[in-house]
């Protein structure tokens, strides 16, 4: 994949079509709130209106969303025919910030409506994507060494994310350790799995095209990176890719392994209000979030923890188990944003987002814990989730794994 063409006039479409299936879908909202309500009895006069206010009433509806979607239809062609014309504008730093916050929010959605706004997977180098031929990647990389260290995001950042207080993991890495550094920028808001199949095609593509001798590839990944990396070996390896073979290290940061309590909270309150008739139609609302967030809520990595089943499963926990990559290296730190030893706080607060034992692998069925070995395992006091990216102890424990 490439990156999507970027100027003003692209993002002004794909804001008018977010706002156009918001009107529309505000609409459906507040219809089936008023159908419910309509089919209720009272306490006095029975049932409200009948059949005759429903129709009236949807009548009303269904004009707001074609007047709406008319509208947008125009705006859209206006906007086609001008923006080609503007070509490739280089994006700003706090553009691109924004626009990978809304992917992870709403990323599934942007992309399945084809709006301008979706990111699209790709590698890049410096802010610039890379094209993964011999020659596109020679043109890229000025001087491309032997061991290639790749960096994958969590929700809702992006490449330039990985900058933070003035440190960046990745550049100290390449000067300290001799790594070329590429960055995967990928839409956060799709299924873990989707984004882990996909990685691993454009992995194979980087590997087979890299310009000179390969001898490693390694990776460190930042909190949902972690889970499209380990999705991304299984798609490889059933695959039958070659860069597995490749790959020596694999390091996570603050990585979700069994979910995040967070999510699960979201979709609790979404169950809540299935419950009554009257707050039915609002479960709409709790399900404004991307399914790469819903895959937080247990760590889901596999194809078969999603498809053909409902957005919204009631079970506990759907996903399957996956081991670590067999002949891979694998480190994991976690952080916990108290400075002493707290059990409760630990177990439940975490970095602020990730607990200590989702981060480390452990869980209470042996079936789904990951076999990290003791001397693998971290934790970094008095750090929060983004500060994982920051700190400097972090950055010399990594540092020593990877020069191991």
């Amino acid at each position: 994949m490439t990156e999507a063409v970027r100027n003003s006039l692209n993002d002004l479409r794909g804001v008018s079509r977010m706002v156009v299936d918001a009107i529309s879908g505000s609409t459906r909202l507040v219809e089936a709130v008023h159908t419910h309500i309509a089919r209720r009895p009272t306490r006095l006069a029975g049932r409200i209106g009948g059949g005759t206010l429903r129709s009236a009433t949807a009548m009303v509806y269904t004009s707001i969303r074609g007047i709406t979607r008319a509208v947008g239809g125009g705006i859209d062609l206006a906007l086609n025919a001008v923006a080609p014309a503007l070509g490739h504008v280089e994006p700003s730093p706090a553009r691109e910030a924004i626009i990978a916050a809304l992917n992870g929010v709403l990323g599934d959605y942007l992309a399945e409506t084809g709006n301008p706004l979706a990111v699209t997977m790709h590698m890049r180098r410096d802010g610039k994507a890379l094209e993964l031929t011999r020659d596109g990647l020679a043109a890229g990389i000025r001087t491309p060494s032997a061991k290639v260290l790749i960096l994958v995001h969590g929700l809702c950042r992006n490449d330039r994310l990985w900058e933070r207080h003035g440190h960046n993991h990745g550049a100290e890495l390449a000067r300290d350790l001799s790594y070329t550094v590429v960055h995967l920028q990928y839409n956060t808001g799709l299924h873990i799995s989707a984004n882990g199949r996909a990685f691993a095609q454009m992995l194979e593509a980087l590997v087979s095209a890299w310009p000179v001798p390969l001898s490693e590839v390694s990776i460190l990944a930042h909190s949902m990176g972690g889970l499209v990396a380990r999705s991304a070996h299984h798609h490889a390896s059933e695959a039958g890719h070659a860069w597995p073979r490749k790959l020596r290290k694999l390091v996570f940061l603050g990585t979700p392994h069994h979910g995040v309590p967070l999510e699960r909270a979201g979709h609790w309150f979404e169950l809540l209000l299935d419950k009554t008739p009257y707050t039915a139609p609002l479960t709409a609302l709790g399900r404004v979030r991307s399914a790469g967030i819903m895959d937080l809520r247990h760590g889901c990595v596999l194809e078969e923890d999603w498809n053909g089943r409902e957005r919204s499963a009631k079970r506990s926990n759907p996903c399957g188990s996956l081991p670590l990559p067999r002949d891979v290296q694998c480190y994991t730190i976690a952080a916990t944003i108290g400075i002493a030893p707290s059990r409760h706080g630990d177990q439940w607060i975490g970095d602020g987002l990730v607990p200590i034992a989702s981060a480390l692998g452990h869980h209470s069925d042996s079936r789904r814990r990951l076999a990290f070995p003791r001397s693998h395992q971290w934790t970094a006091r008095g750090t929060s989730h983004l500060g994982l990216l920051s700190s400097d102890q972090v950055y010399e424990r990594i540092c020593g794994w990877f020069g191991e």
